[in-house]
């Protein structure tokens, strides 16, 4: 059983999940989820058998629909046209690492024995992960509350022998897939389509994903900033433990604390300074890129928090003996903290576009543009556009769609999160970090040249000593954009470690 997850009642961590999907982990329940999932199912079949009165969404319509009886003959049917009649998604493909999320947040919300569901239909669920077969899931349609209903219409699908998914790389119609490995079709009960979409999944599942993406852009961006700062010759007391503990933010504290560390046996930081003071996009560096990393412990708690819940509608209590139509689906918790890590992962671009800037402009002994005969050569003027172009997208797309609302369903979904186009623009956003971070780089490792023969930390000489194999030092003019493509697959590739990555960013081992 090494290679399997058990899907208990046991909290699911962000480490958890990232050992999942880095070891190709597969799923299995366990007897005590095998029970519960059982047992509602029960409770529910024996209510609606005893109880004719109407029970929201599993004898009755949808949204503004809740008051339409529904005869018991065609509870199936029900079920079966909710998740047809939803599949309404458009706009691109959502990347098959967050669909297969999306299966494992499903499945594990179901698993709790709150939603009244087959057996069988969370043990296709575990199939579909388990043979890595990813249902055709879209970016637009989701307003983030009544769950994300189209999106995770579209992951229901292919339980009906409907839509499409993708299959080792190969695109397939659902019913081809089915009969492929010699399944039948989900026949849905009662409720059953409800709890597939009712649910935050699509939000969570990118919210996880970009969890983990922000953990290390965040990570690395300390790391270019520590080359930049050497690179610039700047100065190392701003970052003086003294100074921190007089103004003890975690992540502030930390970001110090890693820079000395990083700078530790340098010749440049060393040496003596004639500048009194660095631009605040070198001096508070610490305040800047720790306040996101302080961020990242508030999302990474409502996420948790949401991954492990019940978040389908009407919700089950069989030892309580009641169904109970409530609002957790609502993406509110999410939306508000996918907004707020739009904003922490932006400025990190932003300081780090700025951080670009002092370096290409000619200052403290360094060539305009970093490179020989300036005027022949225009060097990396242009790169620090790209960056503030890309800058500026961002601070367009961390705007917080939480904010807005709009009704929906004849007004009886009248206030909704707008968290899955938090999402979606977190994803592009934090893309876009990547990005910046990775022309830092570039700058910076070009700027340090320029110092020879004097040397960074060995630490950072020996990051820049792998950074150089792939891109080399500019001596002339160039076509760029090879040079930034590289940069940029070059810190993708970087390998840490998640466990690292968690006792880096907060000094502390999580959870």
């Amino acid at each position: 059983m090494n290679n399997y997850h058990i899907i208990s009642s046991d909290a699911l961590d962000i480490v958890t999940i990232y050992n999942i999907f880095n070891d190709n982990k597969k799923l299995k329940l366990s007897e005590e989820s095998i029970t519960k999932i059982k047992a509602c199912k029960t409770y529910l079949d024996n209510k609606l058998a005893d109880d004719k009165k109407p029970m929201y969404g599993i004898n009755t319509g949808f949204g503004s629909l809740y008051n339409v009886k529904v005869s018991d003959k065609d509870l199936t049917k029900l079920q079966e046209n909710l998740v047809m009649s939803h599949a309404c998604g458009t706009g691109d493909r959502v990347p098959e690492s967050v669909v297969k999320v999306m299966l494992l947040l499903k499945i594990q919300s179901l698993s709790y024995g709150h939603s009244g569901v087959q057996l069988e239909t969370v043990l296709r669920l575990i199939d579909f992960f388990n043979h890595d077969i990813f249902p055709f899931v879209f970016t637009q349609g989701s307003l983030g509350a009544s769950g994300d209903l189209a999106p995770l219409a579209h992951l229901a699908l292919p339980l009906l022998g409907k839509g499409r998914v993708v299959h080792e790389g190969s695109d397939y119609d659902a019913s081809e897939l089915l009969e492929k490995f010699n399944w039948k079709p989900i026949n849905l009960q009662a409720k059953e389509g409800l709890a597939l979409l009712n649910g935050t999944q699509f939000m969570s599942a990118y919210g996880v994903y970009l969890l983990l993406l922000s953990h290390k852009t965040s990570y690395l961006a300390d790391i270019v900033a520590s080359i930049s700062l050497d690179a610039f010759d700047g100065r190392i007391d701003p970052f003086h433990d003294l100074v921190h503990d007089v103004r003890p933010h975690p992540g502030q504290r930390k970001v110090a604390k890693r820079f000395n560390e990083l700078l530790d046996g340098s010749e440049l930081i060393i040496r003596e300074k004639e500048h009194v003071q660095d631009p605040y996009s070198f001096r508070c560096i610490p305040q800047v890129h720790g306040a996101t990393k302080d961020t990242l412990d508030f999302v990474e708690k409502v996420i948790l928090t949401e991954i492990n819940s019940v978040t389908d509608n009407p919700n089950i209590f069989p030892e309580e003996d009641k169904i109970i139509s409530g609002g957790n689906f609502h993406g509110q918790p999410l939306a508000l903290a996918l907004d707020y890590l739009k904003i922490s992962m932006a400025e990190i671009g932003n300081i780090s576009e700025r951080r670009i800037f002092q370096l290409v402009s000619g200052l403290r002994g360094l060539p305009a543009f970093l490179i020989g005969e300036p005027g022949l050569n225009s060097g990396f003027m242009i790169p620090q556009y790209t960056a503030a172009s890309i800058v500026s997208a961002n601070k367009q797309l961390a705007s917080p769609a939480s904010v807005d609302s709009i009704v929906s369903s004849n007004g009886q979904e009248d206030h909704v999160s707008m968290g899955a186009n938090a999402a979606t623009q977190a994803y592009t956003l934090i893309r876009n970090v990547e990005r910046i971070v990775a022309i830092e780089l570039m700058n910076a490792s070009q700027a340090l040249e320029f110092r020879r023969p004097e040397k960074s930390s060995p630490l950072l000489e020996s990051f820049l000593e792998h950074y150089r194999k792939v891109v080399p030092f500019i001596k002339q003019d160039e076509v760029l954009h090879h040079s930034i493509e590289a940069s940029i697959q070059f810190l993708k590739d970087v390998d840490i470690e998640v466990e690292e990555l968690f006792l880096n960013n907060y000094g502390v081992e999580k959870h």
